[in-house]
């Protein structure tokens, strides 16, 4: 195999460190740059700090590469980078919020529309819903200043080391057991994919120069199986209650994160395509997909390892409310 010179504009947080060690795994040469403030970049893999702020490192700029995988989302960083690395294959990693369309289910590449590019660099905290427009900036940045480019749009990245806790809910609150708070019918769609299984896809497309966009999703399951595979994976005999959404909203329940939220689920329709993107076009450029059982175990394995560790959702105690609510509300019976 030839060795690879890969640039990871970022390396200590979760998919950037995944895709680093991956890559060190293949025995590729890796340079994370990152400002070293969020955690530490692999071992074997050489770390040059820079705030993407700044003018990049003379090291940096001296430098060529073979491909750069970044996971940026100002545009700013962006022009920045492909200005400086442009004969380099990027790996660049967007997301489906890219899509102006969250309610057509199926989607992919070129069948859905996107949101208007937002070319200026917008503080997220101040304009959270400036992300995707910012991410179509960015991909227009690669497509036009890279020799060749990928063009990865993740949906939702679960798995160790996820720093959302949106996922990480899940496999916490099955291996509890009793009784757990499912929201809408069992039939809803969902699909989440392993950061090392996006890792190790970047990799691949970092060593082949896959040309194109892809969206960086996982099989679409029915929620009610999805759930019955993280339960399995943590050896769970919880059981499920599903609510259905108006009866959440009623108890005050968020979707998707949050501290009063139950992961994963979302209001349909209108959200009936943001996690049933078609994966077949990601599938056949070499994505592979471990179970979701494995990712549910791994992170439980994770979290329970990790003091501190985030996890997204509700307390027991508004779980426990919400549960009552519904138990004692009076409802139609069936004859």
């Amino acid at each position: 195999m030839t060795v690879v010179e890969i640039l990871v504009l970022g390396g200590s947080v979760f998919l950037s460190k995944a895709v680093a060690e991956d890559a060190l795994a293949r025995g590729h040469a890796v340079t994370c740059a990152t400002r070293g403030a969020s955690g530490d970049v692999p071992d074997g893999a050489r770390h040059v700090r820079w705030d993407r702020t700044d003018p990049v490192p003379d090291e940096l700029a001296a430098s060529s590469y073979d491909a750069v995988v970044d996971v940026a989302r100002m545009p700013s960083w962006v022009r920045t980078g492909v200005a400086t690395w442009p004969a380099a294959h990027w790996v660049f990693v967007s997301t489906v919020n890219v899509y102006a369309d969250d309610s057509t289910p199926g989607g992919r590449p070129g069948t859905l529309p996107l949101r208007e590019p937002r070319t200026e660099d917008v503080d997220l905290a101040e304009d959270p819903e400036a992300y995707g427009p910012m991410k179509v900036a960015c991909e227009q940045l690669v497509r036009d200043g890279a020799a060749s480019w990928t063009v990865v749009r993740p949906g939702l990245i679960v798995g160790p080391g996820d720093p959302t806790g949106r996922f990480t809910y899940w496999p916490a609150r099955l291996a509890d057991g009793g009784e757990a708070l499912a929201g809408g019918q069992p039939e809803d769609l969902m699909q989440v994919i392993d950061v090392r299984d996006l890792a190790a896809w970047a990799v691949t497309c970092a060593e082949s120069r896959t040309p194109g966009d892809f969206d960086g999703v996982g099989e679409v399951l029915p929620l009610g199986e999805l759930l019955a595979q993280v339960a399995a994976g943590v050896g769970s005999s919880a059981s499920l209650t599903w609510v259905p959404q108006e009866v959440l909203t009623e108890q005050g329940v968020e979707p998707w994160m949050g501290p009063e939220a139950l992961p994963l689920w979302l209001p349909r329709p209108e959200y009936d395509g943001l996690g049933t993107h078609d994966p077949a076009p990601s599938l056949a450029a070499g994505l592979v997909l471990r179970p979701v059982a494995d990712t549910a175990r791994d992170t439980l394995a994770w979290l329970r390892a990790t003091p501190g560790a985030p996890v997204s959702g509700m307390s027991r105690a508004k779980e426990s409310a919400v549960l009552a609510a519904w138990h004692a509300a009076d409802r139609p019976r069936p004859d």
